[in-house]
């Protein structure tokens, strides 16, 4: 087995939780790294985790990226997942350079990275693939012909970009136009592919190894069927609801599958189950590291390797990068207990999903002896919209699903991110709803179903109380390691958050909102963090006090209201017609321009953040009044971009 040294430098061509990660192991290893990092990122943490750092222009910027390899001595470059990761032209560039890539050659990406050129691989491996039509040329299946729904999708991507489903004739053409210029956006490519869209399946992938002698390997499979718009959500290992000889099946096809293309290095073969059919169909094949990896890390044991038979991918990668065959044979893998994993996001999970930015104030993450935390996002950081929203993973194991479904409902539950609000609590609630427990989520579900939002009455009561207690407490403030210190017994006081007038009594132990009646006791308080009994429940809240504002997360959730100012100004709102940007981002296109009359619902404009487009369509029949953007400007959220005056009837 190859012996790493310190002039095996390796440059990591990303930034976040994955950079950190595979920083992590390279430390481990013995093998010095090298970050990159945009105007943006200097000071991010993922520069502080490595040995040097490089700037580049862009995280794209193919030429760059390899002349700053080159210029640190670098022996390979790790992509991670996202940005140049799956792009042929850069394998070829560090090839041309010298420069080992951790991951396939440029041809295999040719073959697997691109979902047609899949799909014939697959079919010579004697694969199923899902059903589909031809698009273009003239084989073309006219599109009345289709049997809806279908399934649009770009052939050069993957991560939901560029995806559509089709339902009728008369959506087709809006849809194709709307998968192609995100396709176009995400992957500089927009060739399309329409397949059948089953309506009940069930996400399989298998993860696969490859080295340069032959030999592939796989490490069992995962269940990625908990997603929103193709995008996921949780992921976990083993899948919950196939049977043996299914597990036999698709991990014998994705490893047929990577053997007939030459595959090396980590991959992840992708896979459909109709669940009304019990039948699999190949879907795309990822050439990298995936971001659900750790699940798999978490489940699957090798015998006589490491200390506890655990695997590290981005060991074997190297490994793997280094020419060496891969140390231990598929006889010696198995699967121990069960891990589930949730993508943390910059998003507002309860309000369309949009995207967040801002800065962090306090961040808390849940971990714990059966928890890992892949994240780079720490109090006091920017988040921006020019990067993918996830801001990090939150893994759990346990010899049971059960326990660990529990296991990661309690960690997320104590995650707690402050300054900017993230889907913490929409996750927590997904992962303790009966359908996840049950396994019945399939792959549409979440696009079908709403998760409940919490109603935040128990946030307001602990927020009501900590902000009294902290209004009326000395100049030390009531942050003690050693709990509250309180005098004399105040009189009740009235605190107003938001819309909401809540009395505290803190002699008697008493909050009052909206006429209900909560008894609360304080058990402790330290670094902005309260646990009370309220109503004989434990409760515990991190929060944040502020003169004009208060920012709490309870069970993962985040609550922000404002503090009333009695001699501030307070801007109008909106009137009915006014159309704010619902987040920070760029405008795509304005398709209106002012004295233009528009039906209700028509649509003014589109806008982008985080990779998400947003169609802003006029609230009623009306005629435009004011314009306030251009495609291309930047702007804030909550600025007026749409004025639309009512018809007379």
């Amino acid at each position: 087995m190859t012996t790493f040294d310190p002039t095996m430098r390796v440059l990591i061509a990303n930034r976040g939780e994955i950079a950190i990660r595979v920083a992590r192991t390279c430390r481990r290893l013995g093998l010095p790294t090298v970050a990159l990092y945009t105007d943006l990122d200097a000071d991010a943490p993922h520069v502080r985790a490595c040995d040097e750092a490089a700037h580049v222009p862009s995280y794209l910027d193919v030429e760059a990226v390899v002349a700053r390899a080159r210029a640190h001595g670098c022996w390979a470059v790790h992509p991670g997942y996202g940005f140049l990761s799956e792009r042929a032209p850069f394998a070829r560039a560090l090839a041309d350079a010298g420069i080992t890539l951790v991951g396939p050659s440029a041809e295999v990406m040719d073959a697997m990275g691109r979902k047609d050129a899949a799909r014939e691989v697959a079919v010579a491996a004697g694969v199923p693939v899902v059903p589909s039509y031809v698009l273009d040329g003239p084989d073309a299946t006219d599109p009345a012909r289709f049997a809806y729904p279908v399934l649009v999708k770009a052939a050069a991507g993957g991560g939901g970009k560029g995806m559509r489903v089709v339902r009728s004739v008369e959506e087709y053409d809006e849809a194709l136009a709307a998968a192609r210029r995100e396709a176009r956006s995400s992957f500089g490519d927009d060739t399309m592919l329409v397949e059948k869209y089953v309506e009940s399946g069930r996400h399989i992938e298998v993860q696969v190894m490859g080295d340069a002698h032959g030999t592939v390997l796989h490490f069992f499979e995962r269940d990625c069927s908990t997603q929103r718009r193709h995008q996921k959500v949780l992921e976990e290992a083993p899948a919950p609801t196939i049977s043996d000889e299914q597990r036999a099946a698709i991990t014998s096809a994705a490893v047929a599958l990577a053997q007939q293309c030459g595959y090396t290095g980590a991959g992840t073969v992708e896979f459909l189950l109709d669940a009304a059919t019990g039948e699999f169909y190949f879907l795309e094949m990822n050439t990298r590291l995936q971001v659900e990896h750790p699940v798999t890390e978490e489940v699957v044991r090798v015998d006589g390797w490491g200390d506890d038979g655990r695997v590290d991918l981005v060991e074997l990668q190297l490994l793997v990068a280094a020419g060496e065959p891969l140390p231990f044979d598929q006889d010696a893998v198995s699967l121990e207990g069960h891990a589930v994993e949730a993508r943390v996001y910059a998003e507002d999970s309860f309000s369309g999903f949009l995207p967040q930015a801002g800065r962090t104030s306090i961040v808390r993450w849940g971990d714990g002896d059966r928890v890992r935390v892949d994240h780079a996002l720490g109090p006091d950081q920017e988040v921006s919209t020019s990067y993918d929203p996830m801001l990090g993973k939150v893994i759990s194991w346990a010899p049971t699903r059960e326990e660990a479904i529990d296991d990661l409902a309690d960690a997320l539950g104590r995650t707690a991110i402050l300054g900017i609000t993230t889907n913490t609590g929409f996750l927590r609630a997904l992962v303790a709803s009966p359908e996840f427990r049950e396994a019945t989520i399939d792959t549409a579900w979440l696009d079908r179903h709403e998760v409940p939002a919490p109603d935040g009455r128990l946030a307001r009561v602990i927020g009501a109380w900590t902000q009294v207690l902290l209004d009326t407490s000395g100049a030390a403030g009531p942050w003690q390691a050693d709990g509250w210190r309180m005098g004399a017994d105040p009189a009740p006081d009235t605190v107003v958050l938001g819309d909401d007038v809540v009395v505290v009594d803190r002699h008697r132990g008493r909050v009052r909102l909206d006429g209900r009646s909560h008894e609360v006791r304080m058990v402790s308080a330290a670094d902005h963090t309260v646990h009370l009994l309220v109503d004989g429940v434990a409760e515990h809240a991190v929060l944040n006090v502020q003169r004009d504002a208060v920012d709490v997360v309870h069970r993962g959730q985040r609550w922000v209201w404002e503090r009333p100012d009695p001699f501030g100004d307070h801007a109008a709102a909106g009137g009915d017609g006014t159309l704010l940007a619902p987040m920070p981002g760029t405008v795509l296109a304005v398709n209106v321009s002012a004295g233009q009359p528009v039906a209700e619902g028509e649509t003014l404009g589109v806008m982008e953040a985080m990779k998400m487009e947003l169609a802003l369509k006029a609230p009623f029949a009306g005629t435009v009044t004011a314009v306030g953007a251009a495609p291309g400007d930047l702007v804030r959220l909550g600025a007026v971009l749409f004025t639309v005056e009512a018809s007379d009837d």
